[in-house]
């Protein structure tokens, strides 16, 4: 009989330990979730070097746009004027909002979150050393984020279409 109640204390304990080491590894896994989501600087993000000034990156951008039929500019930013506004110094940033709902529409079909990102984005910004950027999500990036399945026809044409445009924008 004691031999059960020796063995029924240490059953105890050793419920007692698997249940704290439960909840330490519970914090861990959250621990590691939170890490897995953090995303590099980069990542999921094309940037271009523009061979041309800020103002005729931008407008060459906006005039590309705006002579394509399939495409919309929805908004322009200007964050640079906007910080401005608020006595705040930022080198010259803007971002155009552009879409093709004939592109993004199947895209939110498959994953009604992807509106998210969507209309697509460009952003032109110049660094503090004068460099000219233009930069935007990388399909892939959003196909993986939103869980896309079956649309890589679309994602390819967005792709081939955001490279194009940056391409004429930094005239690269």
């Amino acid at each position: 009989m004691a031999t059960y109640k020796v063995l029924g204390i240490l059953f105890l304990i050793v419920m007692i330990s698997c249940n704290q080491s439960e909840k330490k590894t519970s914090k861990d896994i959250q621990t590691n979730s939170r890490q897995e989501m953090e995303i590099t600087k980069t990542q999921g993000i094309i940037t271009k070097v523009s061979s041309k000034s800020f103002e005729e990156t931008y407008n060459t951008l906006i005039e590309i746009i705006t002579n394509n039929p399939n495409l919309k500019i929805i908004a322009q930013l200007d964050h640079q004027a906007n910080a401005a506004s608020v006595n705040l110094a930022l080198n010259p940033t803007r971002v155009i909002m552009f879409g093709n709902p004939k592109l993004g529409t199947p895209l939110m079909q498959n994953s009604q979150i992807t509106g998210l990102d969507l209309p697509q984005k460009i952003l032109i910004w110049q660094d503090d050393n004068g460099v000219v950027n233009v930069s935007y999500n990388d399909p892939e990036f959003l196909k993986l984020r939103h869980e896309i399945t079956g649309k890589e026809d679309v994602l390819t044409i967005i792709s081939k279409a955001l490279d194009n445009l940056s391409k004429g924008a930094t005239g690269l």
